[in-house]
């Protein structure tokens, strides 16, 4: 009893000594993040010829009447209670509502510690009534095409991105798809079943599947499917325009069009990794009849308790501002800090080719560096808004696309979550299986959340041919 009670009171000294630290870390990052922003406005007025407004001030947010959402007039209120209306074309194919909070809405370590509740932190908004920030609806009119000239659409890439080839293709309208089709020798006889969708995680690319699971998929699988894998909009060599907000519906018609539409993809798997699984959900919804089978490995579903903003809680919950254990720390700087992440994308996605020289020749060139190449090949404006949108906006609607998997889909659903994944623990996948019960949840011990796949490769192919091949 006395050592067990000596471990209890040495683990709260840790906690306590953990929250005091982060305390005053936070603190000085969110005086730094101050900094930032003013230095950032400076330096894109000199390099571009207008700062790029961002979300650091809560003040300038604006109310978007819901009739406008679309396509009409927001009526958007100014600092000082003054107000204007701005045209929006419905063009955009953007709407409010695909767009979280948690971009313009996220207080500072003090204005935290002097709220009871996530509740008291914003009033709760009219009926009718959708919150929005001045910088997306700046963006938004840029994006229309009809914008005054001091909003027009922004550089792309910008003066902070990288401009190589692979970070900006030449074909902006369409993804990046790696495809792997049956050889030309297959017979007729071996007619060709449902192709599989590839979808990787947050700051990854295709390579993520295309150098470790799809080398190793049998020929015959192959000889009977299209293998296809893409980069998501904004991250790999896909497009990754300035002007995007990168919300689940741009992701997912950007999909569309560069898989479903552009090689007449009429029935399909779906594998997906991490912050990929919520596509795949949508894409589920959107195509219930098409979708043979769903394979999720660690996605990132935190159902919301009542009484909680959906998109503030799973914020809070990814990124809980400590700095221990450093992936909670690493998460928590990503989320919170817009200027700062800016600075960490300008290190090391601006200089990507400098960083993977450098490794590469620290290793002697013995080791593949497609995770790295994945990681620094995207954008600040990809990954800030695409972890906002669709990893904390994407709060209520994972349950609802649940709720249409559980009840009006028949397809196997097959969740994968390593034991040791501290990023996103397993009971994110228990919570899908409680949400639908029929879902197989394989849990693999000693394995995170990238070994999951890296490393188990083989094994993991010989699964996922297994559920393929099945038939319902």
């Amino acid at each position: 009893m006395g050592a067990a009670a000596a471990r209890s009171a040495l683990a709260s000294a840790g906690r306590a000594a953990n929250e005091a630290v982060s305390f005053v870390v936070f603190l000085l990052l969110d005086a730094l993040e101050v900094v930032l922003c003013v230095a950032y406005k400076v330096a894109d007025y000199a390099a571009e010829g207008a700062w790029r407004p961002c979300y650091c001030s809560r003040a300038s947010s604006a109310a978007a009447l819901g009739a406008a959402t679309g396509g009409g007039k927001i009526v958007v209120s100014e600092r000082g209670g003054s107000s204007k209306v701005v045209s929006m074309l419905s063009a955009t194919r953007l709407h409010l509502e695909d767009i979280s909070d948690t971009l313009y809405t996220r207080p500072s370590v003090l204005a935290a510690a002097a709220c009871s509740s996530a509740a008291s932190q914003q009033q709760s908004p009219r009926r009718g009534v959708v919150t929005v920030h001045s910088a997306i609806v700046q963006m938004l009119r840029g994006k229309s095409g009809g914008a005054a000239k001091h909003h027009r659409p922004y550089p792309s890439p910008r003066w902070s991105d990288c401009h190589c080839a692979n970070c900006n293709p030449a074909d902006t309208s369409r993804l990046f798809v790696h495809v792997e089709a049956p050889p030309p020798q297959a017979t007729e006889a071996e007619s060709t079943e449902a192709d599989v969708l590839f979808i990787h995680g947050f700051i990854s690319s295709s390579g993520f599947w295309t150098e470790t699971v799809l080398p190793h998929v049998s020929p015959a699988a192959r000889s009977r499917r299209r293998l296809f894998a893409v980069d998501l909009l904004g991250f790999g060599r896909s497009p990754k325009p300035a002007d995007s907000l990168y919300t689940l519906r741009e992701h997912v018609e950007m999909i569309e069009r560069s898989v479903i539409q552009r090689h007449g993809v009429r029935s399909f798997h779906i594998v997906a990794h991490s912050l990929g699984s919520i596509l795949a959900l949508a894409l589920a919804v959107k195509y219930p009849a098409a979708v043979r089978s769903l394979t999720l490995v660690a996605p990132p579903y935190f159902p919301v308790p009542r009484g909680e903003v959906g998109t503030q809680y799973v914020l809070r919950t990814v990124a809980p501002r400590r700095v221990w254990p450093p992936i909670a720390f690493g998460a928590s700087v990503a989320c919170w800090y817009e200027h700062l992440s800016r600075t960490v994308s300008i290190v090391l996605c601006k200089h990507h080719r400098l960083w993977e020289l450098a490794f590469r020749v620290f290793t002697l060139y013995r080791v593949r560096t497609y995770l790295m190449d994945g990681f620094f090949c995207h954008t600040h404006i990809a990954s800030w808004h695409t972890l906002h949108n669709i990893i904390c906006g994407s709060a209520g609607k994972i349950d609802r696309c649940l709720e249409v998997v559980r009840d009006q889909l028949t397809c196997d659903v097959t969740v994968y979550h390593g034991s040791d994944d501290e990023l996103l623990p397993v009971q994110c996948s228990y919570a899908v299986k409680a949400k639908v019960p029929r879902a197989q949840v394989r849990v693999i011990d000693g394995k995170d959340h990238v070994t999951i796949v890296v490393g188990r490769q083989k094994g993991l192919a010989r699964e996922l041919e297994e559920i393929w091949d099945r038939k319902r």
